[in-house]
């Protein structure tokens, strides 16, 4: 006999997930005021230091939105703005016209020493146990991968 599945809100799995997520990007809202930035941008900005440290072969919007799951028509306006903040410089490839590259300013490299500090204050001033949170981003991280396949990215 198979089990009965619960349609009751507490029990599901995506509402836990969902409700978690808007109050982490609740809680950062105060730090990402500090450095001028949305959730989103905060999102590409940390795409773009791990590429500013170490060069993917190839640092287009793209690539850009394979890393972040997220489409190219979400990426335009966020990486608009983060041109017009001084931030980044978006440029056509010469080789192949389609392609966007993405390449950090000085200030936008800059960026990240001020997000550092208040990423680690936030962490202090939630009191959350750094083990459980690692444990915990590998559990989901492992569910993202198992759900991914049956996306459309």
């Amino acid at each position: 006999m198979k089990p009965e599945v619960s349609l009751q809100l507490d029990d599901q799995l995506c509402f836990k997930l969902y409700a978690a997520s808007r109050a982490v990007v609740r809680a950062y809202k105060p730090m990402l005021d500090q450095l001028g930035l949305t959730y989103p941008q905060y999102l590409v900005m940390l795409v773009l230091w791990e590429w500013h440290q170490v060069a993917p072969a190839q640092a287009t919007v793209k690539a850009l939105g394979a890393r972040l799951l997220l489409d190219s028509g979400t990426l335009t306006p966020l990486l608009k703005r983060l041109e017009q903040q001084g931030l980044l410089i978006r440029q056509r490839s010469i080789r192949d016209e389609r392609a966007v590259n993405l390449q950090l300013t000085e200030p936008g490299v800059q960026l990240r020493g001020r997000a550092v500090p208040l990423k680690a204050q936030l962490i202090c001033e939630s009191g959350a146990d750094l083990n459980e949170l690692d444990e915990l981003r590998a559990q989901v991280g492992g569910l993202l991968e198992r759900i991914k396949p049956m996306l459309d990215y």
